[in-house]
């Protein structure tokens, strides 16, 4: 899977588990920031990312610093999960 076709898999899955209703994945700018600026999300929607990629991709990330930077976008996501496929 290339990161284009992860990165559009992402957005399908956070407009899902988010149910973001008025939101179609091309409205998801991939390297816009997801909160507070971008989508707009909170920290609930934080954990509901945190557990997305729990459940879809096996990751975990226990630091919230690294939780931080990994949420910042949907690419930053993306490349997450595609180093985390590498080891």
């Amino acid at each position: 899977m290339t990161q284009e076709e992860l990165i559009n898999q992402l957005k399908a899955q956070i407009i899902e588990s988010l149910s973001l209703e008025d939101i179609t994945p091309e409205d998801i700018d991939p390297d816009a920031p997801l909160f507070v600026e971008g989508l707009g999300l909170d920290s609930i929607d934080a954990i509901e990312l945190i557990l997305l990629l729990e459940r879809q991709y096996g990751i975990r990330i226990e630091d919230p610093k690294k939780r931080k930077e990994i949420l910042t976008s949907v690419r930053t996501m993306a490349q997450l999960i595609e180093a985390e496929g590498k080891k």
